[in-house]
């Protein structure tokens, strides 16, 4: 692996920095975003009029839709390059939170809730695209960092949710329009995927699928709990303890701190304890600050839990991330490892929205009656990845 400082002018170090605080950005970026919508669900149900398994409705739409904008990123990448794609994809989010922000009627809120899915499927497969491919460059796992900016973008967008309270959801969305606008233009790697004709048949050649696939499974466990500690972890609060509006986002706020300080730490700690000791632990202390959710008597007491759960397995995505990578460029380099790479993270980045169906959906579902019963689910479920931390041992090669 060659290092940041000896690579060639196009690659050098303060280009690599400079391309890492961009890509970093548009972390933060989306994370800043995507809870900013999360923690107005509450607010979405009271204008609009919408019970739980409405809300389920529209989460499972947002989710298959993201489905859809990742998989468009894959030819989308090989065509014009996942920075491109990137761009494209925040310009979709920009024009999705303004019709959000904006809709006179219900089926103009959900058009646009349905055009933002689409543009953070997009987001999602782009940016980690580029973060693997900086990653490869820089010579060492960053991977957790990234997605560590991507929740300290969460917690301003909780702390913004908070401030602007009392103002209306078009004021409070319609800035966040600008902010993903902003974001179009973040210096991003230029040549982190390099379109070739023939790369998608070399994609299926010597790729240990079922390894992937394990890896995959891990990360839909992750956002299984993610997804539905940001998602209902607000409307938890209101239903189960009747707490105030204002303290609506408090599930997600100490959540998001708990899961950035894991992450921005979680490159030091790869290195220092292993990937498969902190899996594994974090599965055990998931399932337990779960529990704690579950049996709240009180909304402090509930709070805790989300904390304890966001302290967890915060680093299982950006580690099945950078794991799938290493899986997936085994034996090939330059031009050729990068459209390996992005084909398959592309392909792999699918697991995050089948954790997100059952973290949103589910969890929804099940718990439409009482969400206690329904972030059980995840409480049990989570446990699953005590077999699955083994497959974290990939070498970088």
């Amino acid at each position: 692996m060659s290092d940041p400082r000896t690579t060639t002018p196009a690659t050098s170090e303060a280009a690599l920095t400079r391309q890492r605080l961009g890509i970093a950005a548009t972390f933060a970026t989306q994370g800043l975003l995507f809870i900013s919508v999360t923690t107005r669900l509450p607010r979405f149900q009271d204008r609009w009029d919408l019970d739980e398994l409405f809300i389920t409705g529209l989460l499972l739409m947002v989710v298959l839709l993201a489905g859809v904008g990742s998989v468009l990123t894959e030819p989308g990448a090989r065509r014009l390059g996942s920075a491109t794609v990137l761009r494209v994809a925040f310009g979709l989010i920009t024009v999705g939170l303004a019709l959000v922000a904006l809709a006179p009627q219900r089926p103009v809120f959900v058009a646009g809730l349905a055009v933002y899915g689409l543009g953070l499927g997009a987001v999602d497969a782009a940016g980690n695209m580029q973060a693997v491919a900086l990653e490869h460059r820089w010579g060492r796992t960053i991977l957790p960092s990234f997605h560590g900016a991507w929740t300290v973008g969460g917690i301003i967008g909780t702390l913004v949710a908070i401030a602007v309270t009392n103002a209306g959801l078009t004021a409070g969305l319609l800035p966040l329009a600008a902010v993903a606008a902003l974001a179009i233009g973040a210096p991003l790697l230029p040549h982190a995927v390099s379109a070739v004709g023939d790369a998608p048949p070399a994609v299926a050649i010597d790729i240990p699928w079922r390894r992937i696939g394990l890896l995959g499974a891990a990360m839909v466990l992750f956002y299984m709990v993610d997804t539905a500690a940001t998602t209902w972890g607000p409307v938890f609060l209101k239903s189960a303890h009747d707490a105030p509006a204002w303290l609506l986002p408090l599930a997600t706020l100490p959540y998001l701190v708990a899961s950035g300080l894991t992450r921005l730490l979680g490159d030091r700690a790869v290195e220092r304890f292993g990937a498969v000791p902190l899996v594994r632990g974090g599965a055990v202390a998931a399932s337990l600050g779960l529990a704690v959710i579950v049996f709240s008597p009180t909304w402090p007491v509930a709070v805790v839990g989300f904390t304890v759960v966001g302290a967890s397995v915060a680093v299982i995505a950006p580690l099945s991330f950078s794991a799938a990578a290493v899986v997936a460029g085994d034996g090939v380099d330059g031009e050729a490892r990068r459209a390996r790479v992005d084909a398959v993270i592309a392909r792999f980045n699918q697991f995050n929205y089948v954790g997100g169906l059952l973290g949103a959906v589910l969890t929804g579902a099940v718990g439409q009656d009482s969400l206690r019963v329904g972030f059980a689910v995840p409480m049990v479920l989570v446990l699953l990845i005590l077999p699955l931390a083994g497959v974290f041992r990939a070498r970088r090669t």
